[in-house]
């Protein structure tokens, strides 16, 4: 059975989804692909065990505290693609940046296929569990902070919560940082 929950996070409030043993989406109330494939207006709002683990991470996580991501329970959806990637971004460490181009080298490398940046931009974008599997830490070329879902606003936030300085102005990060690969 599917329930829902809100969590009121610094950036805003966020809707969690899950079914009775894992954890399958977090959003942001304004985010693209709100809700992914399921209709959110006819789940119902409770608390339960995967939900509350769920809560407590982001609250650690807001609080600062660097949370391992592998302490919620989550299932992992879409095409086979989309899981590797999702997969990959679950390894790029809190306060470390990945670009498009080192994600696509991963995947590629775990699939046998070449996948190419682009097309792993579109399944990033459609990450349903915001946070927990950190899409935000994914960046462009000179570390310019293209495209998150949940806006550009807040992809900035929480790379300056992990520790990078950011050019507001600019939306790029101002030093070079390490990457994670």
């Amino acid at each position: 059975m599917l329930a829902q929950s809100t969590y009121e996070s610094p950036l805003g409030e966020m809707t969690l989804l899950a079914d009775d043993d894992h954890l399958l989406g977090v959003w942001f109330q304004d985010q693209q692909y709100f809700g992914g494939t399921v209709d959110l207006r006819l789940v119902p709002r409770q608390e339960t065990r995967v939900l509350i683990t769920a809560g407590r991470w982001l609250e650690a996580f807001f609080a600062g505290a660097q949370p391992e991501p592998r302490l919620v329970p989550v299932q992992l959806s879409g095409t086979a693609y989309r899981q590797a990637v999702l997969c990959a971004l679950l390894e790029v460490p809190y306060g470390a940046v990945t670009t498009y181009g080192e994600l696509a080298a991963v995947v590629s490398r775990r699939l046998g296929r070449r996948a190419a940046p682009r097309a792993i931009g579109g399944a990033v974008a459609h990450n349903p569990l915001s946070v927990i599997v950190p899409c935000h830490r994914v960046i462009g070329q000179a570390g310019a902070l293209v495209g998150y879902a949940g806006g550009i606003d807040r992809k900035m936030m929480l790379l300056g919560m992990e520790g990078h300085t950011v050019d507001v102005d600019r939306q790029c990060l101002v030093a070079d940082q390490p990457a994670a690969g």
